[in-house]
C-alpha cells in the first residue's frame, strides 16, 4: 500500500502565507491502492457504456470548436439541470435559478467570495462537511462552529441562539449530513432561515449533495419566497460522474446574477458542459443505480447494528458507526483486512461509503472480525 507523500511545509516560514491559513492542512483522503475502497463517498458503478458512447459523440462536437471559448453562462446545461430538478424535487425550476460551476466546491466558494469575505462571518453545525469551514477561511470569511446534539441533529434552540449571537452573513446546513448521515427536517430549516434574517439579511446554504439518496424529500420547494435560501448540488453521486467536477445551485434570480460577479471567466470548458448534459440525458438509468446503492446502504444500517456497531441512521450513500475506543486504531485494522474506510476525526466513529454488494460485503465482514478481536 502506498499513500500520497505529505509536503515539507517547514518552507513555508519563509513563504508570506497568509496566517489564518498558517498550520492548516488542505482537504484530502487516504488514496491507497487497496481491494475495497469504500472512503470517499463515490459511486461504486461506472457510467454505462450507451452513456459513455453519448459522451463521446458529445465531446468530439466540442472537440470541433475548442478554438472558440466554451458558453460563458452554460445556457443548455443550466436549462437541462432546471428540468431535472423540476422533475425530481417536486418543485418548478427555471433557468435563471440555477448556476453550474465546477463541483458543488466551487458553488460554495463562489457564494462565498459574493456574500462572505474579510470582516464577514459564515457559520455551520459541526461535525459536518469540513470544506465549509476550509472554504471560508481560504476566501477570508471568519468560521463559526455552531452546535449539534449527541444524535448529531441540529440543536434548533441552541443553533438559533448562535445565530442571533454571531450575525453571522453565511449559514450552512448540510442535508444529508455529511459525516453522520443526518437528513435536517423542513421545519428546522425554516427555523434557522427565519434567525437568520432577523439577526440580519443572511444567505442560508443547504448542501444537498446526497439528497438523492435520502429517505426524504429535497428541500428544494423552501426557496419559493425566499430569495436568501440557496440550494447547493453535484453530479458526482449520484450521477457517478465524481471525475466529472460539475456542480450546481438552484437559487432566486438575483443570487445567480450576483455569483457571476466573481466567477472566472468561461469557467466551464465545453468538454465539461458537453459530458455533463450527455449524463443528464442518462438521467433514469443513473438514478437506477441510486436505488440500488439505498438498499446497501440501508442493508449495511441493518448488518452493522446486527453486529453490535452503533449506527447513525443515514440518508446519504455512507454510513457512520462505531463507536470505538480508538477510532483510527479501528481504521487501521479494518484496512489492515483490505478494505479503506474514513476516519473523519469524529471521536469514537468511523464512516463507510455504501459501495457494491460484493465490496460491503467484505467490508463487514472484516468489521465481524474487527468486533471479534475486541471481544477477547
Amino acid at each position: 500500500m502506498t499513500e500520497t507523500p505529505n509536503p515539507d511545509r517547514s518552507a513555508w516560514d519563509e513563504l508570506p502565507v497568509r496566517d489564518e491559513l498558517r498550520g492548516k492542512s488542505p482537504y484530502g483522503a487516504p488514496q491507497l491502492d487497496v481491494p475495497v475502497q469504500l472512503n470517499t463517498n463515490e459511486n461504486p458503478y461506472p457510467l454505462p457504456e450507451p452513456l459513455v458512447a453519448r459522451i463521446a459523440e458529445r465531446v468530439a462536437e466540442a472537440a470541433r470548436t475548442l478554438n472558440r471559448y466554451p458558453d460563458r453562462d452554460a445556457v443548455e446545461l443550466r436549462t437541462e439541470l432546471a428540468r431535472y430538478l423540476t422533475r425530481t424535487g417536486k418543485h418548478p425550476v427555471a433557468v435563471e435559478n440555477v448556476w453550474a460551476a465546477n463541483g458543488s466546491n466551487e458553488v460554495l466558494q463562489q457564494l462565498l467570495q459574493t456574500f462572505g469575505g474579510p470582516g464577514r462571518t459564515a457559520i455551520g453545525f459541526e461535525p459536518s462537511y469540513s470544506m465549509h469551514a476550509l472554504i471560508a477561511r481560504g476566501t477570508g470569511t471568519g468560521w463559526i462552529s455552531g452546535p449539534r446534539n449527541d444524535d448529531f441533529t441540529i440543536d434548533v434552540a441552541a443553533a438559533e441562539q448562535a445565530i442571533a449571537g454571531h450575525r453571522p452573513d453565511v449559514v450552512f446546513i448540510t442535508s444529508p449530513n455529511n459525516p453522520t448521515g443526518t437528513a435536517v427536517a423542513a421545519d428546522t430549516v425554516l427555523a434557522l432561515y427565519e434567525a437568520a434574517q432577523a439577526a440580519k439579511p443572511s444567505l442560508v446554504v443547504v448542501d444537498e449533495a446526497y439528497v438523492e439518496f435520502s429517505h426524504r424529500d429535497s428541500l428544494l420547494p423552501l426557496i419559493e419566497g425566499r430569495p436568501n435560501l440557496v440550494i447547493s448540488r453535484t453530479m458526482s453521486k449520484a450521477f457517478g460522474a465524481a471525475g466529472l467536477r460539475l456542480g450546481y445551485l438552484a437559487a432566486h434570480p438575483a443570487v445567480v446574477d450576483a455569483v457571476q460577479l466573481v466567477r472566472l471567466p468561461y469557467h466551464l470548458s465545453a468538454v465539461t458542459q458537453a459530458t455533463a448534459l450527455a449524463a443528464l440525458e442518462h438521467t433514469d438509468t443513473l438514478l437506477g443505480y441510486v436505488e440500488q446503492l439505498k438498499a446497501e446502504r440501508d442493508r449495511l444500517v441493518t448488518e452493522l447494528r446486527g453486529i453490535g456497531c452503533e449506527v447513525t441512521d443515514s440518508d446519504a450513500n455512507f454510513v457512520q458507526f462505531g463507536k470505538f475506543p480508538d477510532s483510527h486504531v479501528a481504521w487501521r485494522r479494518i484496512l489492515d483486512r483490505g478494505v479503506l474506510v474514513r476516519d473523519n476525526g469524529v471521536p469514537g466513529w468511523l464512516r463507510v461509503t455504501a459501495g457494491t454488494p460484493e465490496e460491503n460485503d467484505a467490508f463487514l465482514d472484516a468489521v465481524r472480525e474487527l468486533m471479534k478481536e475486541q471481544e477477547r
